[in-house]
């Protein structure tokens, strides 16, 4: 399915497919048989990050798949007995069922925010799964011993909502006004990109999923070791905790006006052992940097799987 290149139309067709725990909606777009591409979204945004990376992708043959993660927009857990859980091992078990269900063997992975954590940890724990990263801002692998280990006054400002959420005034208060959060998210970590309310409501739909605030809530809280996770992900967190090197071909992305929390791209050049490169966007691009430079985006998803 090719899709068109207009964003108001990007997730027309949208697929669905039942993935471990969840029934996943996702776009399906491209050569069947091309080589594969997985793109992943972050928080507070969804597909739409992606409609004017996906033509690009799909022009230079690659079949790119990008599903909702869970907690977002068409996805939808398949039992109301399974844990709403958003750690981050959860969301990289999700992203391994989606391929299996799908039966593709290995897929370059791209992605920013949650989207760029969570290939981070498929790229280091399935390396055979995974032909090539692009990982906007880095190395973002963490543990909740690492999440509790006090940051800077200037570093731990920039975390506020993470505070927030630990309170339950903070979860109220993101249930009742969820576009109103995710809008000034996108304000401070885009500062500089002058998005439409047309572009921003496509994307604030996908938060009204009956799962987004407990997913969200339970990711926050389990970074700064207030909520457990599921036993089953137990060993895949303890590998995690080491912080592993992650061996795959990778192209680091940051844009140069990124206003949400981010490492300097000097700190994690090590923690990447195969060829490895790192870009930094300039032209004011914040934290959403495949819709804010779609063209740099998939330079990279195309160079790195080359």
């Amino acid at each position: 399915m090719n899709q068109a290149t207009d964003p108001a139309t990007f997730a027309a067709g949208l697929r669905r497919v039942d993935a471990g725990a969840l029934d996943i909606g996702y776009v399906d777009a491209g050569p069947p048989r091309g080589p594969v591409v997985v793109l992943l979204h972050g928080w507070p945004y969804d597909i739409h990050s992606f409609a004017e990376v996906v033509p690009l992708l799909t022009a230079a043959g690659r079949r790119v798949l990008v599903p909702f993660l869970r907690g977002h927009g068409a996805t939808r857990f398949r039992s109301a007995d399974t844990v709403r859980n958003g750690q981050p091992a959860a969301l990289a078990h999700d992203t391994v069922a989606f391929l299996d269900a799908l039966g593709v063997d290995t897929a370059t992975l791209a992605g920013f925010d949650w989207g760029a954590r969570t290939a981070d940890v498929v790229a280091a724990l399935l390396p055979e799964r995974c032909t090539g990263l692009v990982s906007v801002s880095g190395y973002l692998i963490a543990s909740q011993a690492s999440g509790r280990v006090p940051l800077a006054p200037a570093a731990e400002l920039s975390w506020w909502y993470q505070f927030y959420f630990a309170t339950d005034r903070g979860r109220d208060g993101y249930a009742g006004h969820r576009r109103d959060f995710a809008r000034l998210i996108w304000r401070t970590a885009s500062p500089r990109w002058a998005f439409d309310e047309a572009t921003f409501a496509r994307s604030a739909a996908a938060l009204d999923n009956p799962d987004h605030v407990d997913v969200v809530i339970h990711n926050y809280r389990w970074r700064l070791g207030l909520a457990t996770g599921e036993p089953r992900y137990d060993e895949w967190e303890a590998r995690l905790a080491d912080g592993p090197d992650i061996g795959v071909p990778t192209i680091t992305l940051e844009g140069d006006a990124n206003g949400a929390p981010h490492l300097d791209p000097s700190s994690y050049a090590t923690r990447f052992t195969g060829r490895y490169q790192h870009r930094t966007v300039g032209g004011g691009v914040g934290h959403n940097l495949p819709q804010e430079a779609p063209r740099q985006f998939a330079d990279a998803v195309l160079q790195v799987g080359d």
